[in-house]
């Protein structure tokens, strides 16, 4: 599509009663980065109430109509995707807004290749619409919904905003509580006195070079309160999914929120540590693959219907509309002369509607049958049923599907077929439990057992746990020299140690409760099975596997790196050098920082036009962190931080394992330095900000 036009979605598709829409785009340096929103308007082109506004601090609406899943990996960037029932939409909103916005500065004009694409409910694509020239603007209006008669359209719109997610918002009647703006000038404030009391160290230090081993000024960075506003919390006297009485201190606000750690478990009633508690879901007794996944089967979809977040949360991914949702297991459905048997069906009703999948599971690392999918997506287009979907151990890669099924595209029925990992499982399960609940001990006991249950050794439900046949023969070929570039074992490793990395970051967000995603650094366009071609070529080359992963409010891209000669893991950060200061100031304060940091940590000075400056050990730099300054006047451009660990030897994820070894790296990396630094203040744009036309 093109600025300014409009297409119905009944032209598009037969299935546009849910729709996804994506809003995506590439950061040259693999940081940058969006969030997504969405405002409901009346027939005066403005929202009902500030319950009409969907962004990060209010994610989905209770009717169903509007669902924000996240933020999904591609192979140039990424994509947030939005979830729409438009029959769910109540018939008062005549348009809905389909909005991005930048946080803490940041401008549309450091990303590329901005787009927005719509899909219908079977996950086909539908429509694309690029948009240029995004300048200097903090949030961009990509497309609208609208509504003409009985039918939906959607309008390619591309206007853009200087004034954030906070001016687009009040724009259109919503009344924001603008503490994003405030903190934005607090922060400010906070630099400028950090920079005060820098040059007045610096200043000393100059005067009389022996004050460096004097009492050092208290850094004001580290005792300032914190500006990320606190939304206020929800009233006990409110039931869950009930909109709460419209008051002043409900407004929305913009700044993000603080994501508080879980209090600690009272403590146990046992008489010793060998009690162990009951148990809702008990694995003991599973003694076969058939018996793991008949009970994974009616675990998962038992949670699934009883805790109505938590199975809203994996099946609006895949187009599933919200309502009243039941499951069932070991259904028997007529197939030829031999009846199928799915190991579950998930039904959700909405407006006298049925949405319907076929469920199969695969535990203990056994792979998806191909016959067996492509029976159940027969099953499903004969039926009318909207989807077919698997779970197993194993990770889906972009652009090459698990399994190889053939659609039949003379059906007017189209069928969707969408996989989930347990371990993708277990990370939703995660972040509701510890990080943002589902307002109701019951249901949260629930998540736990599940849990439990995905966790224990016995089940079965470990996520991708092994690198495959052709690890050993690749790690022995690059040892001994003896691995060629082609070798098709090479890019069978690529392929599980993209795998590897997009379970780690599913693992070490749901342990944060913040988001963690691959980052890529693809060109526009880039075809994931050429990248991927060319990542095993580079390994023959080199002998080295690495990945960057973006965590949400990290300083930098964290680097993960797998050296198969040396058999070694590299764990590293590269924070930027501040703007304001002196090197001398920088090095202090950092290694103050990095205090509690492990004393085995290699920290490099980043200078301007040279590989590398000076480095050491953080136990030799803490008595000396001027041994980091650079000869002479050389500009000092950041720092570098690593960890180095050996690697697991075998290929799967026991103690010895390397699955085991990069797990534990990151989350070790993360945890003892990481956390102790602090994000960078965005860069103020140079250029002068401008509104995008429209």
């Amino acid at each position: 599509m093109i600025k300014g036009s409009n297409v119905a979605l009944t032209a598009l598709s037969e299935d546009v009663g849910t729709v996804i829409v994506s809003l995506g785009w590439v950061s040259p340096t693999g940081e940058g980065d969006a969030d997504v929103s969405v405002l409901l308007l009346d027939a005066g082109g403005k929202v009902r109430s500030d319950g009409d506004f969907y962004f990060y601090n209010n994610p989905v609406a209770p009717d169903g109509s509007v669902q924000l899943l996240g933020k999904t990996p591609t192979e140039d960037g990424n994509e947030d995707r939005i979830c729409f029932d438009l029959t769910a939409v109540p018939p008062q909103v005549e348009r809905i807004v389909v909005a991005a916005s930048r946080y803490g500065g940041a401008r549309f004009g450091e990303l590329e290749n901005v787009r927005v694409r719509l899909a219908d409910a079977a996950g086909e694509s539908l429509l694309r619409f690029a948009i240029a020239d995004v300048d200097a603007v903090s949030a961009i209006i990509f497309g609208e919904l609208y509504r003409r008669g009985e039918e939906w359209k959607f309008r390619a719109v591309g206007q853009g905003y200087d004034s954030g997610l906070a001016g687009l918002a009040t724009d259109f009647g919503v009344d924001i509580e603008d503490d994003a703006a405030e903190a934005e000038a607090e922060a400010a404030s906070a630099v400028e006195a950090e920079a005060e009391v820098a040059s007045a160290v610096e200043a000393v230090e100059a005067a009389d070079p022996a004050v460096g081993g004097q009492p050092e000024i208290v850094d004001p960075a580290t005792t300032a309160a914190t500006l990320e506003a606190v939304p206020a919390p929800r009233r006990p006297d409110v039931a869950e999914g009930e909109p709460a009485k419209r008051t002043a201190a409900a407004r929305p606000r913009t700044a993000k929120k603080k994501v508080t750690p879980p209090s600690a478990p009272p403590k146990s009633l046992a008489e010793n540590d060998s009690w162990k508690p009951a148990r809702l879901f008990p694995v003991s007794a599973l003694k076969s693959d058939r018996d793991r996944e008949m009970r994974a089967t009616s675990v998962l979809l038992s949670v699934m219907a009883q805790v109505p977040r938590f199975g809203r949360r994996l099946t609006a991914a895949f187009g599933a509309p919200s309502g009243r949702m039941e499951t069932f297991t070991e259904v028997s459905l007529p197939h030829g002369d031999n009846p199928r048997r799915p190991d579950g069906v998930i039904r959700i009703e909405r407006a006298g509607k049925l949405w319907t999948a076929l469920v199969e599971t695969k535990t203990n690392g056994n792979a998806l049958r191909a016959d067996q999918v492509q029976a159940y997506m027969d099953i499903a287009a004969r039926r009318g049923y909207e989807a077919v979907i698997t779970v197993s151990n194993d990770v889906a890669l972009e652009g090459s599907p698990l399994v190889d099924v053939k659609i039949d595209r003379r059906r007017k029925h189209k069928v969707a077929i969408w996989h989930l990992s347990w371990a993708e499982v277990a990370h939703q399960a995660q972040l509701l439990i510890q990080h943002e609940g589902v307002g109701n001990a019951a249901r949260t006991w629930l998540l736990q057992e599940l849990l439990h249950y995905l966790q224990h050794e016995n089940s079965g439900c470990h996520g991708f746990q092994n690198m495959g046949s052709a690890w050993v023969p690749v790690r022995n070929g690059i040892s001994d020299e003896t691995l060629c570039q082609g070798d098709p074992r090479a890019l069978e490793v690529v392929e599980n140690w993209e795998r590897l990395i997009r379970q780690v970051c599913l693992r070490l967000g749901g342990d944060l409760g913040l988001k963690v995603l691959p980052a890529q650094r693809a060109r526009r366009g880039a075809d994931p099975g050429a990248r991927r071609i060319q990542q095993a070529d580079q390994l023959c080359h080199e002998g080295r596997l690495q990945a960057e992963l973006r965590v949400e409010q990290a300083p930098g891209l964290l680097t993960i790196g797998a050296d198969l000669r040396t058999g070694k893991l590299r764990t590293s950060v590269e924070i930027p050098a501040p703007e304001q200061g002196y090197p001398l100031t920088w090095a202090k304060r950092l290694v103050r920082r990095l205090a509690e940091a492990p004393a085995d940590l290699h920290v490099e000075t980043l200078v301007e036009g040279a590989a590398g400056g000076p480095r050491g050990t953080l136990e030799r730099l803490r008595p000396e962190p001027a041994d980091l300054l650079p000869k002479g006047a050389t500009p000092i451009t950041g720092f570098r931080l690593s960890l180095f660990k050996g690697m697991g030897s075998t290929r799967g994820n026991a103690e010895s394992g390397f699955i085991r070894s990069v797990d534990d790296a990151v989350h070790r990396f993360y945890t003892s330095v990481v956390v102790h630094l602090d994000r960078p203040a965005p860069r103020r744009a140079a250029a002068k900000e401008t509104v995008g036309a429209g």
